[in-house]
């Protein structure tokens, strides 16, 4: 088979300057400007190579729609506050939130809408989702670029897609994980000397780790961005992802296509790779730049909390008994802690300005 558009440029700068770091081969996977995953496609839904909670059923963005309207008032009800998202998919989350968010007077009439969204296939999905909806909508490619002000940001699967790093445990110490080639594939393999500086970042754990054992961590700038945000203008984050409570060793980059897992080196650019999010240094980084943090908890205590038992028996009420059924393997998928569930293996944190309390779900 005929390598994809972005391994054949992959591979010449290989050739030209050596293996790449493993954050780098992840980043042009997924945001090359023409190549790149999410700039060329639409990866959700069952015609997609994923489903996220939003698609699973409506009662997910109502209840955060629920979520940022509490906040809302606990802020104080500001007459302007920024309605921000970060990385909105097709803008599923977001619909059904502000629908949610007119139990709250003058919410809505108060808020402007801020998607956060490199790419263009997405944000047109976007248009057509929001079209209509009472807030003023705004694109941005950035978090800094949203205007200032009081911000209440939701990030539902954002972070697990940002580039994550890789050092290799080898008998010479931590080298750093890269991709090259091998033959005629593209391979992983560790460079040739330590990485300087890393200790600082390795758990206790890692000292018994054995050779070929994995740590991951990621660039701190965006969550440090919005701890900075909240901290310095007002306002509070909602942070909803699959990973893990306690940093830890292990390999956990993988590669979703037609909702299968695939082999990350294979076809660059045309499959969805994401690595678990290590909420322990996701909270320090925000902590460190003056935000208060609560939790982790697990996606299901989040859901429970904000009641959505109750808001599934409303829908049910009326519901014909396939409708009835759907919305309770919906409930189940959200909520569940199987395999296949989300409700365990995903995580929910909440930032907030550190005069804010402990927002809605996080409360002692």
């Amino acid at each position: 088979m005929a390598p994809s558009p972005l391994e054949t440029e992959i591979r010449a700068r290989i050739a030209a300057h050596g293996p790449i770091p493993v954050a780098e081969y992840m980043a042009l996977c997924l945001g090359h400007p023409r190549y790149g995953y999410y700039v060329t496609r639409d990866p959700f839904g069952a015609r997609g190579d994923f489903i996220t909670a939003p698609e699973v059923s409506q009662t997910f963005g109502e209840l955060i729609g629920v979520w940022m309207a509490a906040v809302w008032q606990r802020m104080g009800a500001p007459a302007r506050v920024r309605i921000v998202e970060l990385g909105p998919g097709r803008g599923t989350l977001m619909s059904d939130a502000l629908r949610a968010a007119k139990v709250m007077p003058g919410l809505l009439d108060a808020a402007s809408v801020h998607l956060v969204e490199i790419s263009p296939a997405l944000k047109a999905k976007q248009q057509q989702t929001l079209h209509g909806v009472a807030p003023p909508l705004s694109w941005h490619a950035s978090l800094d670029a949203v205007p200032e002000g009081p911000a209440i940001v939701i990030a539902n699967e954002f972070f697990d897609a940002l580039p994550v790093h890789q050092a290799v445990k080898t008998p010479g110490g931590w080298c750093e994980r890269r991709v090259g080639i091998d033959g005629d594939k593209l391979v992983f393999m560790p460079a040739a000397e330590p990485l300087a500086g890393l200790d600082a970042r390795l758990p206790a754990s890692a000292r018994e780790a054995a050779d070929g054992a994995i740590f991951e961590w990621r660039d701190d700038g965006a969550a440090r961005a919005l701890g900075a945000r909240l901290a310095q203008q007002g306002g509070a984050a909602l942070v909803i992802d699959y990973g893990h409570v306690a940093t830890a060793i292990g390999d956990t980059l993988q590669a979703l296509g037609g909702h299968a897992f695939a082999d990350p080196l294979a076809t660059p650019g045309e499959l969805d790779l994401t690595a678990h999010v290590d909420f322990a240094a996701l909270m320090r980084a925000v902590v460190s730049v003056g935000a208060a943090t609560f939790g982790p908890i697990s996606q299901s205590e989040l859901l429970q909390r904000l009641g959505i038992a109750a808001r599934a028996a409303k829908l049910k009420e009326n519901a014909a008994p396939d409708v009835a059924t759907q919305i309770d393997a919906a409930l189940a998928r959200l909520t569940g802690a199987g395999a296949t569930q989300m409700g365990a293996l995903f995580k929910a944190a909440a930032f907030a300005h550190p005069k804010l309390g402990a927002p809605p779900a996080f409360e002692p």
